[in-house]
C-alpha cells in the first residue's frame, strides 16, 4: 500500500525552539550541586499570594459555569476594564467597542497577528524588538509573515534602535510589536518614541501591538506611559493602527487566571472579535468574575509592587558588588551582564556552571534574542526573574556573587 503523510501546516516548520525548550536540551547533561536547594530565577512567573479578594470572587461565582459565555465578555467586565483605565491612564474609552477582555496577553498577541496579516502581499513582515518576547516571532511565521528585528541598544538604556529597520523592511511591514516596559531589559518607551513609531504607522499603514503586561510593577516615581496614553497626548484619540495588551497576571499575581484586555482602535477590535468568535476564545464566566474583582481594586496592585520595590532594593546592590547590573525602569528582571573574563562572557556557559556548581537556574539572553544586524544582542547577559519571596532571591544572589569570586 502506497504510504499516506499526514497533513501538516509548513508553517509549523518554521517555528523555533522556545527558549526554556533549548535550555532544557542545553542542561540534559548538567547535575545541579545536589548539596544546595534549587532556586529558579529562569521563569517569569510571579509567585507572590493571589489577592484574597479574587479568591473569593471565584468561589461566589461557580454557577456561572452552568453557562457559555460571549466572546465579547460581560458588559460588567468591560465597564470594569475601561473605568481602570480611565483611573490608571485618564482616558475615557468606549467599553463597548474599544476594549475586549481575552484569555491573557499571550493568546491575545498571538491572535492578532492571525488578524490584521495578509499573506497574499508579497514580503510581508512583522517588525519586532530585540530580544523579545518569543510568541511575537511565533506569531508571524505562523501568520504566514517574514520577521525583522531592531536591536536593543546598552547605551540607550536598552532601547530598541528603530533607525536598524530600513525604508524597504518598513513598506512592507503590516505589524510592529513593541513591549513597554521590555522583557526582558525593563526599559520603557518615552514619549519621543512613540511620535516615531506612530510617524511611521502613518506612512506605512502598519498595526502596532503595544505588549503592556509588566506596566504596574515599576521602580520610578512616574508610572510607565501606555501607548494608548501617548496616543492621546500627541493627537491621536481614535487610535487608529494601535491595540494596547494588559494582563492581570503580573498586576495582582493570577497566572493561571489567564486574563487580561486589548483596547485601541475600534475598526481593528471588531475584526479581531470576529476572529475570535471563530477560535473559540470565550473566557470563563468565573474568571470573568474574579477579573471584575481584581480590576475594580488597587490597594493589592500597589501593596504588591511595595513588595517588588523592596526586594530589587536589596538584590540589586548586593549582585552589583560583582556584576555590572542596573535597576530596571520597570517589570521584574534584572538583565545582568556576564563578566568578561569567564568564557569571554559566554551567557550559555555561565548559566550551566551556575546551575552545575551553585545549582541556582538563570535564563542565557542569547536564548531570547535572534541574530540581527551582525550580533544577538541578548548575547553576554541574562535575564534574572525576581518573582520568588525576597529571602530566596537573596540567596541566589549571594550564591552568583560566590560563584563570581570563584572565577577570580
Amino acid at each position: 500500500m502506497p504510504t499516506v503523510s499526514t497533513p501538516s501546516n509548513p508553517l509549523l516548520a518554521r517555528l523555533k525552539p522556545y527558549p526554556f525548550e533549548r535550555l532544557r536540551a542545553l542542561n540534559k547533561a548538567i547535575t545541579p550541586n545536589p548539596a544546595l536547594r534549587p532556586i529558579s530565577l529562569g521563569i517569569g512567573e510571579p509567585k507572590h499570594p493571589a489577592p484574597q479578594l479574587v479568591e473569593d470572587a471565584i468561589m461566589a461565582s461557580l454557577k456561572g459555569l452552568s453557562v457559555y459565555p460571549a466572546t465579547a465578555g460581560e458588559p460588567a467586565l468591560r465597564e470594569a476594564i475601561s473605568a481602570w483605565i480611565a483611573r490608571r491612564y485618564g482616558l475615557q474609552l468606549d467599553a463597548a467597542t474599544q476594549v475586549l477582555p481575552v484569555n491573557g496577553s499571550r493568546e491575545a498577541l498571538f491572535a492578532l497577528a492571525q488578524t490584521v496579516i495578509d499573506p497574499t502581499r508579497p514580503g510581508a513582515t512583522v517588525v519586532c524588538p530585540n530580544p523579545f518576547y518569543q510568541i511575537y516571532e511565533g506569531a508571524a511565521l505562523l501568520a504566514g509573515a517574514d520577521t525583522a528585528f531592531a536591536n536593543s541598544d546598552p547605551a540607550r538604556n536598552f532601547a530598541a534602535d528603530w533607525s536598524q529597520i530600513d525604508e524597504a523592511t518598513w513598506a512592507r511591514t503590516q505589524l510592529l510589536y513593541v513591549c513597554s516596559p521590555g522583557n526582558p531589559t525593563g526599559a520603557v518607551m518615552p514619549l519621543d518614541e512613540w511620535k516615531t513609531l506612530f510617524t511611521l504607522s502613518d506612512k506605512y499603514g502598519f498595526v502596532i501591538a503595544s505588549d503592556e503586561c509588566y506596566s504596574e510593577i515599576y521602580f520610578r516615581d512616574e508610572a510607565p506611559l501606555s501607548g494608548l496614553e501617548a496616543a492621546v497626548k500627541l493627537g491621536r484619540s481614535d487610535f487608529r493602527n494601535l491595540i494596547a495588551f494588559t494582563s492581570l497576571s503580573k498586576r495582582s499575581n493570577v497566572p493561571g487566571l489567564r486574563s487580561g484586555f486589548v483596547a485601541g482602535d475600534a475598526a481593528i477590535l471588531k475584526n479581531f472579535l470576529l476572529y475570535r468568535t471563530y477560535h473559540g476564545s470565550a473566557m470563563n464566566p468565573v474568571v470573568q468574575a474574579a477579573s471584575i474583582a481584581a480590576w475594580n481594586d488597587e490597594a493589592h496592585v500597589i501593596a504588591n509592587r511595595e513588595q517588588y520595590r523592596a526586594k530589587f532594593a536589596q538584590v540589586t546592590p548586593l549582585l552589583q558588588q560583582e556584576f555590572r547590573v542596573e535597576l530596571p525602569d520597570a517589570g521584574f528582571y534584572l538583565w545582568m551582564e556576564v563578566p568578561k573574563h569567564f568564557q569571554n562572557g559566554d551567557d550559555i556557559a555561565f548559566a550551566q556552571a551556575l546551575l552545575a556548581q551553585y545549582n541556582v537556574a538563570v535564563l542565557p539572553g542569547s536564548l531570547l534574542a535572534r541574530e540581527a544586524h551582525g550580533i544577538n544582542p541578548g548575547a553576554g547577559r541574562i535575564r534574572l526573574a525576581l518573582v520568588a519571596e525576597t529571602t530566596e532571591c537573596l540567596e541566589a544572589a549571594e550564591r552568583m556573587v560566590a560563584f563570581a569570586r570563584s572565577l577570580r
